[in-house]
């Protein structure tokens, strides 16, 4: 199967020194990368600024900054594609203006105006005709709740939940949705979710709703 996964996090310039941002590390994102090249699938992999010693296993490394950039990446392979799994922590919202030099320093208060990024799995949604869409759900509180939100008004096929607290960790609990199931599981390692992910995805793809 080609499987199309987009990981760490996109970066909105203020200027050419300040960005929003936010604090994922792309792990989940390389282990599931990793673990479907193990599995003799060919992987396309778009990941945001990481910071990693360790080798990306993929077939396709494409290196974005913004969501506009993860976006484009992902138009131009999403047809192609069996499985999507957006694992990115995509930033919701980008500086109206960028400034073209450093903002500086003033002594009153400064407003930033913001506006919405394009929301890429939404998009691949209303787009899709064959692929098996997997989508993560990161909730401080009620996260079945917003997670079973999400799989509903985006038309997903699998929904991965967790808590801020699996942030840059090294085990973390973790909910896999689908409409008709679901697993909950326990201080479980990257490579371990990921491995569960992918399973879930390929029974989908190949058996459809579990």
């Amino acid at each position: 199967m080609r499987i199309l996964i987009t990981a760490g996090p996109t970066r909105e310039y203020l200027d050419p020194v300040r960005f929003l941002s936010n604090a994922s590390t792309g792990r989940i994102g390389q282990a599931l990368a990793a673990k479907a090249k193990a599995m003799g699938h060919h992987v396309a992999l778009i990941l945001g600024h990481v910071e990693t010693d360790d080798p990306i296993r993929a077939d396709e490394v494409v290196r974005v900054t913004s969501a506009a950039n993860m976006f484009e990446a992902v138009l131009a392979r999403f047809d192609g594609c069996d499985i999507f799994i957006a694992a990115a922590a995509v930033c919701d919202y980008r500086p109206v203006i960028r400034e073209e030099k450093k903002i500086k320093k003033v002594q009153r208060r400064i407003t930033l105006e913001l506006e919405r990024t394009a929301d890429i799995l939404l998009q691949m949604s209303k787009r899709r005709h064959r692929q098996v869409l997997v989508g993560f759900c990161l909730e401080t509180n009620d996260l079945e709740q917003r997670a079973r939100d999400k799989l509903q008004v985006k038309r997903l096929d699998l929904v991965v939940g967790n808590s801020p607290a699996a942030i840059g960790a090294k085990r973390q609990d973790a909910i896999l949705l689908t409409s008709r199931n679901v697993q909950r599981l326990t201080q479980v390692t990257k490579q371990k979710l990921a491995e569960q992910i992918l399973q879930t995805a390929i029974d989908l793809k190949k058996h459809g709703a579990v």
